[in-house]
């Protein structure tokens, strides 16, 4: 086998914006960040919960507006 080809693997802490947080291995570093865990998932959790943020639907409607106005 090569030597030198794999990544480094760190003991990294995963946090959710819910709070949960776990112990894992990844190659992206010692803190990974995530929004939505298996914690606070609708899928998982039976709940519904909006997870869409303000800002990606103003951008949805300012990157759209122009076709709108063509349209009337």
């Amino acid at each position: 086998m090569k030597s030198d080809i794999h990544p480094k693997v760190f003991k990294a802490t995963f946090r959710c914006n819910c709070g949960y947080e776990a112990q894992i291995l990844s190659t992206k570093g010692e803190t990974v960040q995530v929004e939505i865990c298996s914690q606070c998932h609708p899928f998982y959790t039976g709940k519904q919960r909006f997870v869409d943020t303000a800002g990606r639907i103003d951008r949805f409607n300012k990157k759209y507006a122009k076709f709108q106005k063509d349209a009337k």
